[in-house]
C-alpha cells in the first residue's frame, strides 16, 4: 500500500509540474505575441509618412497643362502675337517646320502620346527669342524641362549639320554675286561689293579651366561671330568656333572663307582687275578681296576721307544685320545655359532662322531692337583692335582705283 501511495504521489507531482511548465510557455509566447504586435504597430506609423511620400514620387507622369499652346496660340493667336513670341507669323512657321520635319520628328512611341512637330519647333523658337530659363519654357508648355533642352538640342545641332542650313546659309553664285553687287552699287555707290564682314561677340558659359581663354578685352567670356552680309541684311558666310581673345584677323585666317577667297570672280576698273570684293572695319588686313578704308593719318587725302565715307555708309548693313539678329534671337545677348561647346550650333541656327525671317519679309518689331539695345548694355561689345600689319600690295592697287572711280564719279554728278 505505501509502495502504491508513493507512485500516485509522483505521479500527482509530476502531472502538476508539467502543467506548470505548460502553463508557463504559455504566458511567455503570449507575451513574445504582445511584443511583436507592438514594435510592429511603431514601425508601421514610423513609416507610413514616407512610404506615403514615395508612392508620390514615383508616379509617372505628372498633370501638366497643355491649354496656353492647345487653346491660345493655335486658336486665338493673331499674327502679331506669332511674331512676339515666335519672331514669324504662323504661315512662315508653318513653312518651317515642313523644313524640319526630318530633324525634328516624332519617333513612333507606345507609352505616351508624342510631342507634336508643330509644339517641338515652338517650344525651340520661344526659348531662342525670349532666352528664358528651360523651368519657364516648359511651364508655358506644359512639359519638363528636360523635353525642352532635348528639343533645343535636337533642333540646332540637327538644323547646322544636315543640309537644311545650306537652305539658309550658302555662299552665292555668280549669278546672285552680281545682282548682290548691282544693288551695293545703287545703294552706296561702290561697284563689286558682295558683302560686308564684320565680326560681334557671343555670350558662353566656358569651362572652369579655361575662363581666360574664352575672356576678351571687355573681360566676360565670349565667342566670336564672324559673317558676311549681302546687301539685304543676309549671312551668306559665318563662323563661330573662336574664343574671345581672338584677334578678329586671326579669327579671318581661322575660317573656310580665307581659303576659298581666289574662286571670286574678277573684272575691270580702270584697268585694274578687281575681284568681287568684301568691305571690311580697320581690324582686317587689307587684301585684293577684303578692302578697308584708309588709316586717318594727317596725310589723308580729301579723296581718301570721302572713300572713307563711302566705305563707311556701306557698312552699316553688317551693323544693322547683327543688330536684327540679336533683336529677334536674345539667347545670343546673355550667357546661355548650353555647354559651351553647343554653343556655335546654336549661334549657327539662330543665323540661319534669321536668313529665314529675311527671305520670308518678316520685319522687326523695334520694341524688340530698344529691349535687345538695353539688354546689351549688361555686357557691352569689346572695342576695335586695329590691324597694324603693312598692307597687301594688290589691295592697296585696288583700293587707289576704287578712290579714283568715285572721285570721278562725284565730279560727274
Amino acid at each position: 500500500m505505501y509502495v502504491m501511495y508513493m507512485i500516485i504521489t509522483l505521479n500527482r507531482s509530476t502531472l502538476a509540474l508539467l502543467i506548470l511548465v505548460i502553463s508557463e510557455e504559455r504566458r511567455r509566447r503570449r507575451f513574445l505575441h504582445e511584443v511583436v504586435m507592438r514594435t510592429n504597430n511603431l514601425l508601421l506609423n514610423f513609416a507610413a509618412p514616407l512610404l506615403q511620400r514615395r508612392s508620390q514620387r514615383t508616379c509617372w507622369m505628372r498633370v501638366r497643362s497643355k491649354d496656353w499652346w492647345e487653346r491660345v496660340v493655335l486658336k486665338e493667336f493673331e499674327d502679331e502675337e506669332w511674331k512676339d513670341n515666335f519672331r514669324m507669323t504662323r504661315r512662315s512657321f508653318n513653312k518651317l517646320c515642313g523644313m524640319m520635319e526630318g530633324v525634328l520628328k516624332p519617333e513612333v512611341v507606345t507609352v505616351r502620346a508624342p510631342v507634336p512637330l508643330e509644339m517641338r519647333v515652338a517650344i525651340v523658337l520661344y526659348k531662342l527669342a525670349s532666352c528664358a530659363q528651360y523651368r519657364l519654357v516648359a511651364n508655358q508648355f506644359g512639359v519638363h524641362k528636360t523635353t525642352v533642352k532635348k528639343f533645343v538640342y535636337i533642333f540646332c545641332k540637327g538644323m547646322v549639320s544636315s543640309p537644311v542650313i545650306h537652305n539658309f546659309i550658302k555662299v552665292p553664285t555668280t549669278k546672285e554675286a552680281i545682282g548682290i553687287a548691282r544693288r551695293f552699287e545703287q545703294k552706296f555707290n561702290i561697284p563689286q561689293i558682295i558683302g560686308c564682314i564684320d565680326g560681334t561677340h557671343i555670350p558662353v558659359l566656358p569651362p572652369s579651366d579655361g575662363y581666360q581663354e574664352f575672356a576678351n578685352c571687355e573681360g566676360w567670356p565670349s565667342y566670336v561671330l564672324q559673317a558676311v552680309v549681302d546687301d539685304m541684311y543676309r549671312f551668306w558666310n559665318i563662323n563661330c568656333k573662336m574664343p574671345g581673345w581672338t584677334y578678329d584677323d586671326n579669327v579671318l585666317r581661322q575660317s573656310t572663307l580665307f581659303n576659298q577667297a581666289h574662286l571670286l570672280p574678277k573684272v575691270k576698273i580702270n584697268g585694274v582687275p578687281i575681284n568681287h570684293f568684301l568691305l571690311g572695319d580697320p581690324a582686317y588686313p587689307l587684301m585684293d578681296w577684303l578692302i578697308k578704308g584708309y588709316a586717318h593719318s594727317p596725310n589723308i587725302t580729301p579723296e581718301q576721307e570721302s572713300f572713307n565715307a563711302y566705305l563707311s555708309s556701306a557698312r552699316t548693313t553688317a551693323e544693322t544685320a547683327f543688330e536684327r539678329l540679336k533683336s529677334r534671337w536674345r539667347v545670343l545677348l546673355k550667357r546661355s545655359d548650353c555647354h559651351f561647346t553647343f554653343t556655335p550650333h546654336v549661334v549657327g541656327a539662330c543665323c540661319a532662322l534669321h536668313n529665314f525671317c529675311e527671305n520670308e519679309k518678316e520685319s522687326v518689331n523695334p520694341i524688340w531692337t530698344e529691349e535687345a539695345a538695353a539688354l546689351a548694355l549688361d555686357l557691352p561689345q569689346p572695342g576695335l583692335r586695329a590691324f597694324n600689319t603693312s598692307d597687301n600690295a594688290n589691295g592697296q592697287r585696288i583700293r587707289a582705283a576704287l578712290t579714283d572711280y568715285l572721285n570721278v564719279l562725284v565730279f560727274c554728278k
